[in-house]
């Protein structure tokens, strides 16, 4: 098939392929379990210290540390799975399942990993009222018995709704601080939308995220006649229904901009509606780009005074949006001159196909696009159709492409410190 024709009625999944390496599970430290007081006390100790428990390395390393995830578990209780994102292999279930301590109600389960990792995880747990673990089914029932974590108060918002989603970050990973509130900074303002589209053939709900009012402006020593009078930097975020409402990143917005690391800027967060539909419009798709071109940012730039300069414009998205978000720069040059894409589905197509995107841009002359690339160290799945695209970038001449792994898998906790760093480095300097 021609590159210049994305593919149609590929599978929606991502290829089928199991872990490459082994889980780096240990033996559970001694002091990560009850000693002989009785659970009683080890159990209170975990409401004040949280889940899991982060003991020193087994080997030493001092850039290392023991994992322990724990569970209480009642008279009943005949299995606990825990699914830490991308450490666990949903093909190899057994691998995230606790051990028992006898005599005892705790579900214990060790992992070694560096000092900076961070990721969201799922409990699941069989209290007996399910079918026997050899039952065809179980796996995917017991999959189904997700609980909250008692012990751990940190949590995100979950992916199309539900009880929130746990998560952990070990003491070097990177700071959340730029997501956090503040109440001594200038706010902007976000308001929703629909946006009528020929292109989709339905309306989509949009967040608009308007800038707090630029002070120089107010007081008349900026050009222009008002606090919007300069056209506006433009983020175009994917998923924006889980973004805005869901993780709030106009909090992120405020402080780097409050903190001079970016400049003013608009953005505006089309919704993605619901798996499906993003399995249909996000996979390199002519017609959802004719969307966000012909009526999307025109619909915004009626709203707000926002630039059509190529160069102050950064669209940006995860997964299938990272993959959409390159996409769209590949189809309209002149409108998107930076992809931020993280954990991008270059794979797409999984079949023969694959990697449809990648090859285009091989066969296309260099675009006036910057890309700004990073993926998690556990995403097996994603890393070598990565790595390709970073390699077929690098040998067309885009000279200027950021590629960069943290470690992490395919997380929106993960993401949303990396969307800091990458409208850092694309726009501040523009």
């Amino acid at each position: 098939m021609s590159p210049s024709a994305p593919p149609e009625g590929a599978p929606q999944h991502p290829p089928r392929l199991a872990r490459p390496y082994p889980l780096p599970r240990v033996r559970t430290p001694d002091q990560a379990l009850p000693g002989p007081a009785g659970t009683e006390e080890f159990w209170a100790g975990v409401r004040e210290h949280g889940n899991p428990l982060v003991t020193p390395d087994p080997d030493g390393e001092a850039d290392h540390a023991a994992v322990t995830y724990l569970w209480r578990g009642a008279p009943g209780t005949r299995a606990v799975q825990v699914m830490p994102n991308k450490l666990a292999d949903p093909r190899s279930p057994e691998a995230g399942l606790m051990e028992h301590l006898p005599g005892t109600d705790v579900w214990h389960w060790t992992v070694r990993l560096r000092d900076d990792w961070r990721g969201t995880y799922d409990l699941c747990v069989d209290d007996g009222s399910g079918p026997e673990s050899g039952d065809p089914d179980y796996w995917r029932w017991l999959r189904g018995r997700r609980q909250s974590d008692p012990f751990n108060p940190r949590t995100l918002p979950r992916r199309w709704g539900g009880t929130p989603i746990p998560y952990t970050r070990l003491p070097a990973a990177p700071s959340a601080a730029d997501w956090e509130p503040r109440d001594d900074i200038p706010h902007g303002t976000v308001s929703e939308h629909r946006v009528p589209s020929d292109h989709l053939g339905a309306d989509r709900r949009v967040w608009l995220y308007r800038p707090p009012a630029d002070p120089e402006a107010e007081t008349g020593t900026a050009a222009g006649a008002g606090p919007e009078a300069e056209e506006l930097p433009l983020l175009v975020l994917l998923d924006g229904e889980h973004w805005q409402p869901g993780l709030g990143v106009a909090d992120l917005l405020d402080n780097l901009m409050a903190d001079g690391r970016l400049p003013r800027l608009a953005a505006v967060l089309p919704e993605s509606v619901d798996a499906s539909t993003r399995w249909a419009e996000l996979t390199c798709r002519p017609e959802y780009v004719g969307f966000l071109t012909r009526e999307l940012l025109p619909w915004a730039e009626g709203v707000l005074p926002i630039t059509v300069d190529p160069a102050r414009t950064v669209i940006a998205g995860q997964s299938l949006g990272g993959l959409t978000a390159a996409y769209a720069a590949y189809a309209a040059p002149g409108r998107f001159g930076n992809v931020l894409a993280q954990s991008g589905s270059f794979w797409w197509p999984d079949g023969p196909d694959a990697e449809w995107l990648t090859r285009a841009l091989a066969d296309s002359p260099r675009l006036p696009v910057r890309f700004w690339l990073s993926f998690g160290e556990q995403e097996w799945v994603a890393l070598p159709a990565a790595g390709r695209l970073r390699d077929t970038l690098a040998a067309a001449g885009y000279d200027d492409a950021v590629y960069r792994e943290f470690n992490g898998g395919h997380d929106y906790l993960c993401w949303r410190t990396e969307l800091a760093d990458g409208l850092v480095e694309l726009l501040s300097h523009r």
